[in-house]
């Protein structure tokens, strides 16, 4: 059992509730047990945490990255979206599963020192040869700690079928489809307190063929699993949309199926008024990944109607290629600062950016019933951050000092009560040894390259 006291609490429960001075008590079950005010009286054999000077808030939800990219960070710097990807797809293809291996682990214990708790993973290359790169993955989250929801992407949409990607980094339709099935069989944990989850992510309208498409949303929904695809992310792609189908993304992704309450979509940059009422009407959830678009030069989502329309929005942090920052806690401020530019100081407040980073992006992975908030009988998954440090004195509001502010440090990080992150410093993982073998997989796939 574990008490933390004497932090201010941010609950982002239903109600807002805040606690200026307040506790939280971890059970054996790794639930929460109790959350209040004040002190929580007296507990037998019970490991205590003062939380004097920082504030308490539900661990942070990353709804959408590519951890492979770790290795070919700082590339195409000046490039658009397909730009990007035409220069990175033919070094991509020379991945493996040691590659991916060391970069997911990097990526994912950078993000525990960021706040996060659970993520996902959009992995969508799979060069033949390259070994079994989901299980890398999934060995990969197990050292670090964190709850990892990887998707099982695909691509089958190659350059000689008038897609973006060159044939020698798509697979054909059908073994897609089996690999698909095959990694929810062996992987998937539906209980509510899982630690691993599989989705179906075939990759986007101009990588992956309708058949795919189609066939994969009908493979998740035989399963009970959740579907996850970029759409409508550049012009670019809204002009492929419109020359290859007639209408645009928003209009393609119901066409095959891929709206409803089981679907979050990564980006959701390029939409009108009709495509935001669509997704509202479906339930369809959104990651939006500020950062990222700014980077590509993208544009910025309308996150300020999506939200008003009740559309779920949670953050992610995207490729470590298109974003070298993918630091979760980052985005917070990003997501405010990117709202704020589209619809001036009112466009996003402090709060909303921290709901979108918890219980929003609970809501994309369907879990919030157990996630995204700080309630009893809730999974203990908890960050703890110093806020009385020089980066954020002279603030008072704590969750204003939080996303205003420069990234704060993690006194204490929890994933069902088991510490990830202590004091500053990654406690599962060696992050000299995480840093040697990313290093590693990066000089192996530039010379592959070359």
């Amino acid at each position: 059992m574990i008490l933390i006291e004497n932090c201010a609490i941010a609950t982002v429960d239903a109600d807002g509730t805040e606690y200026v001075d307040g506790h939280v008590v971890i059970g054996d079950d790794g639930r929460i047990a109790a959350v209040g005010p004040g002190h929580a009286g007296r507990f037998q054999s019970v490991r205590r945490v003062d939380g004097t000077g920082c504030l308490l808030t539900p661990g942070l939800v990353n709804t959408h990255h590519h951890l492979y990219q770790w290795a070919t960070k700082g590339l195409a710097q000046d490039g658009t979206l397909f730009e990007w990807l035409t220069t990175l797809y033919p070094i991509w293809a020379g991945i493996d599963a040691e590659i991916v291996g060391a970069t997911t682990a990097a990526g994912l214990g950078w993000l525990a020192l960021s706040g996060c708790t659970t993520s996902t993973d959009h992995h969508y290359v799979y060069p033949a040869g390259a070994g079994d790169l989901m299980a890398a993955q999934v060995e990969a989250a197990r050292e670090v700690g964190l709850r990892f929801h990887p998707t099982r992407g695909s691509m089958d949409l190659g350059k000689s079928g008038g897609g973006l990607p060159p044939d020698e980094v798509v697979e054909k339709t059908d073994d897609a489809l089996a690999a698909t099935e095959e990694a929810i069989n062996r992987y998937h944990d539906p209980a509510p307190d899982s630690l691993l989850r599989v989705a179906v992510a075939p990759c986007s309208p101009f990588s992956v063929t309708g058949r795919l498409m189609e066939e994969a949303a009908a493979l998740a929904r035989r399963h009970g699993v959740r579907l996850h695809t970029h759409l409508a992310e550049t012009a670019d792609e809204t002009d492929f949309c419109r020359d290859q189908f007639d209408c645009t993304p928003v209009e393609y992704a119901e066409r095959v199926g891929w709206l409803g309450d089981d679907v979050w979509l990564a980006h959701a940059v390029h939409l009108d008024d009709a495509a935001i009422a669509r997704l509202a009407a479906t339930g369809t959830a959104v990651a939006h990944c500020p950062s990222s678009n700014a980077r590509l030069g993208a544009g910025m989502a309308r996150v300020r109607e999506l939200l008003d329309a009740g559309v779920p929005v949670g953050l992610g942090v995207d490729g470590a290629a298109s974003q070298e920052t993918n630091q979760l806690s980052a985005e917070l401020r990003q997501a405010l600062y990117t709202a704020r530019l589209r619809g001036g100081p009112t466009g996003l407040t402090a709060r909303e950016a921290l709901r979108l980073g918890t219980m929003g992006g609970a809501r994309c992975l369907g879990r919030d019933a157990d996630l995204g908030s700080i309630e009893k009988g809730k999974l203990a998954d908890l960050a703890l951050w110093r806020l009385d440090d020089l980066g954020h004195v002279g603030i008072d509001d704590p969750v204003t000092a939080l996303v205003f502010g420069p990234p704060a440090t993690l006194e204490l990080l929890t994933v069902g009560g088991r510490t990830i992150v202590e004091y500053g410093e990654l406690r599962t993982a060696d992050d000299r040894d995480l840093t040697r073998r990313t290093r590693r997989a990066h000089r192996a796939l530039m010379r592959r390259a070359r």
